[in-house]
């Protein structure tokens, strides 16, 4: 198997600022999942129109988070992500900048939670084969924060070889489909960390 591309680190407090605006994390997300896509189709995905899709993706692309591809029929060109994944590293201390980094978090868990929820949405509608195969799982976990790490190391190891964006080999009937891993240790109403 060929070395997986890395997945961009984001330091910039500019670019973190940006990334926290809903409509942005959610084209990113869509064109890492699908691939090229011209505005009126990211339009159509995200429910917005395509002047402001083409206005938000112009930003993205001031940033270096996504470019246009060849277009096929020579008429509108797509765009496409860039890269295969984000990572924001440990949270700053910095107020501005850990606050940047908490607004791109904030986008990223709305939008998987409107992912999910557009999901159960349409459970009626889907093939039967696609809801067996989806999964909504949840752990309590007892681990140690080494632990942590080389679990999630190794479930990224695991999935990242499906990335809608750099997956070659996928067969014709698979499907974009939505991943979200988080792991975090538990905290009780009172803020303190449960043992």
């Amino acid at each position: 198997m060929a070395e997986l591309p890395p997945r961009k680190r984001i330091e910039d407090v500019e670019l973190l600022r940006a990334l926290s605006h809903p409509l942005r994390s959610a084209l990113l997300n869509h064109l890492t999942a699908v691939g090229p896509r011209t505005a009126s189709e990211c339009a159509e995905a995200v429910g917005s129109t395509a002047s402001n899709c083409s206005w938000h993706l112009r930003q993205l692309a001031q940033y270096g988070l996504v470019e246009r591809a060849d277009a096929e029929d020579g008429r509108e060109r797509p765009w496409r992500a860039r890269q295969v994944g984000l990572e924001m590293g440990e949270l700053a201390d910095d107020p501005a900048h850990r606050a940047a980094q908490l607004g791109m978090v904030g986008a990223t868990l709305g939008h998987e939670q409107e992912l999910t929820q557009r999901y159960l949405d349409s459970l009626d509608d889907l093939d039967p084969e696609w809801r067996g195969a989806a999964g909504l799982i949840t752990y309590a976990l007892r681990v140690t924060p080494e632990e942590l790490t080389r679990l999630t190391d190794a479930i990224d190891a695991l999935v990242r070889p499906y990335v809608g964006a750099i997956r070659t080999d996928a067969p014709a009937d698979a499907r974009s489909v939505h991943v979200g891993l988080r792991a975090f240790p538990r905290i009780d109403h009172s803020g303190k960390a449960e043992e």
